[in-house]
């Protein structure tokens, strides 16, 4: 199966229509690598070979120069939590509580958003069936 990906709205995202993290990860590599996509777009995690929903989490995420995962007043990492049943992210600092502020952390939001319903396309998408001649 190959991977297409569709311009929306100046961000390049995987159809979510059978498409697997694998394909989805191949065709966010290339659209990467071509200058189609910014990697802060992603809903893969070209590092971890994720969703980003899965690693989000991780300390490799959090970005102080552009502002992802970081709470600037406090100089801190910014919490995330994903919840798979809603399909809800939400960021908040540890320290003062400020939650998602920044276009950096609505990005991300965005991002996780997005890779938690591709996710659960790939999930509840039956495979192609082949046909009998």
């Amino acid at each position: 199966m190959t991977a297409t990906l569709t311009l929306v709205e100046n961000r390049t995202e995987p159809t979510l229509a059978r498409t697997s993290l694998t394909d989805a990860l191949a065709a966010e590599d290339h659209a990467e690598d071509t200058g189609w996509l910014d990697p802060l777009d992603r809903l893969t995690c070209r590092t971890h070979r994720r969703w980003i929903h899965e690693c989000g989490h991780s300390d490799l995420h959090v970005i102080p120069v552009t502002g992802h995962r970081w709470c600037r007043p406090c100089r801190r990492a910014l919490e995330i939590a994903v919840d798979e049943v809603t399909r809800t992210v939400t960021l908040h600092c540890p320290r003062c509580d400020r939650g998602a502020a920044t276009r950096a952390d609505h990005q991300l939001i965005a991002a996780c958003e997005a890779s938690l319903t591709a996710a659960r396309a790939t999930r509840t998408t039956p495979p192609a069936v082949a046909m009998a001649a």
